[in-house]
């Protein structure tokens, strides 16, 4: 299964954002009690409003990055798009009552 999971096609877009979770493992004799917390790549996305979170192989971070670096510029470039349309659409609209007016 995990050889299936490695060879997988790495995710084209993702939402959300890779983070570092760090936390200490409660076994008395573990370097996190000291306060050096283990550390765990992952990525931070939301589902219905609900913040969840999908520890990562170090092996998966540079793909998972990639693609939250592309979700993020696509969301970027549509909203730019979008705020042109509407700049357009209003401009159009106030020329028209602008016209009907004289």
């Amino acid at each position: 299964m995990m050889a299936r999971l490695a060879k997988a096609k790495a995710p084209r877009v993702l939402p959300g954002s890779l983070i570092t979770l760090r936390r200490k493992c409660g076994k008395a004799s573990c370097r996190c009690v000291a306060g050096d917390p283990h550390e765990s790549p992952a990525l931070s996305y939301s589902v219905a409003g609900r913040t969840k979170m999908l520890t990562l192989r170090p092996e998966e971070v540079r793909d998972v990055a990639r693609a939250v670096a592309r979700y993020r510029k696509s969301v970027n470039d549509l909203a730019a798009e979008a705020q042109g349309e509407l700049d357009q659409l209003v401009a159009r609209v106030k020329a028209r009552r602008a016209s009907e007016h004289q």
